[in-house]
């Protein structure tokens, strides 16, 4: 659910919505990573100035937690990052 959102979200604010991609990395016992990837222009958008974005995107993730116990670790890559991690069917 949680990386449904996040990549519904990156693609409102992507200027190339149609690459965007989420992974999620189960990292241990009620931790997941998602990795939000996207074009290197739209990387800069979804992090936003001083993280500004991504900070935000945070603290709608962090309020989630009232519903499920899992936390999160949020990170946004280039799309070419996906590719050069063999991930790159669609």
């Amino acid at each position: 659910m949680v990386e449904d959102f996040l990549k519904e979200y990156a693609k409102l604010i992507s200027d190339s919505p149609d690459i965007i991609r989420t992974e999620r990395i189960n990292l241990g016992e009620n931790f997941d990573e998602i990795i939000i990837y996207a074009s290197r222009a739209d990387t800069g958008k979804l992090i936003g100035k001083e993280s500004k974005m991504i900070n935000a995107i945070k603290t709608v993730v962090i309020g989630y937690k009232a519903k499920d116990p899992t936390s999160y670790r949020i990170t946004v890559k280039a799309i070419e990052e996906w590719f050069s991690r063999g991930l790159h069917t669609w």
